[in-house]
This record gives structure tokens, sequence and C-alpha cells, in this order.
């Protein structure tokens, strides 16, 4: 399974903004992930639209950890950001030709219920703990 990169940067803006005390600002987010302002600024959106992430806008402002975010599941977060998708899309066009006598789908299902499962019980708070603290805590102080 591959995450979708706005979920990918959605967690990794998480994890940075729970490392910091202080407001990040998107050009610090963008530059430090490498990724475009616009994009973020997107995901950034997104995350403040679900209680995660707090923004002030014009001078001194940024963004930072809402205390929804610190406490919340990574496993919840990835099925929201992700949606419905299934592993492989037997259904699409054309069809599968296995489809009524194939195991395959089953398994896969379970097997991305076991991916959910384990991220569950981790929280954004558990990821941003020491030893990343540390390293989380450089960005944007050079």
């Amino acid at each position: 399974m591959r995450l979708n990169r706005s979920t990918d940067i959605a967690l990794r803006v998480l994890m940075l903004s729970a490392a910091r005390a202080d407001r990040l600002t998107v050009d610090e987010l963008a530059e430090a992930l490498a990724v475009p302002r616009n994009h973020l600024a997107k995901v950034v959106q997104t995350l403040q639209r679900r209680g995660l992430l707090e923004t002030v806008r014009g001078r001194g402002g940024g963004v930072r950890l809402a205390d929804a975010g610190r406490t919340a599941s990574v496993g919840g977060l990835v099925r929201d950001l992700e949606g419905e998708t299934e592993v492989v899309d037997c259904d699409g066009d054309p069809a599968c030709p296995l489809t009524g006598n194939c195991r395959l789908r089953g398994a896969l299902r379970a097997a991305q219920g076991a991916f959910y499962a384990a991220l569950d019980p981790i929280t954004i708070g558990d990821l941003a703990a020491p030893p990343v603290r540390e390293t989380l805590l450089s960005i944007g102080r050079r």
C-alpha cells in the first residue's frame, strides 16, 4: 500500500507542528518538506478544517498544532485522508475476469485493515516524541 502524497505531507506537517511550541509559516514548512507552497497550503487548509491545526493570518502568523492534533490517531487520520479506496481496483474498466472467484480482494482488504489497525493506537504526539523531536526543532532556525 502506498499513501497519497497529500497524506504523507499532512503527517509530516503535523509532526513538525507537534515538535514545535511556536508557529511555523507555510513557507518554512514548504521549504523543510521540499514541497511546492501551493500544495502545502492546501494540505494545511485541510488539516485546519479538520481541527488538527490552528492557523493565524498576517504578520507573525503561521500554523501550530491544535490540541486535537496532538492526540489524533494516525490510523484514523490516514483512513480519513485516503478515503475508502481499496489496494486494487477489481471493478475497474475493464473489470477483472476473476471477480466472484478470486480470494485476492478479500486478502488485500484484510491486510489493509491490519495496516490501519497497527496505526490506530499511534498518535501524532507519539510520532513527534524524542529522538525525532530534536531534529524537528532545528527546522526554520537556520
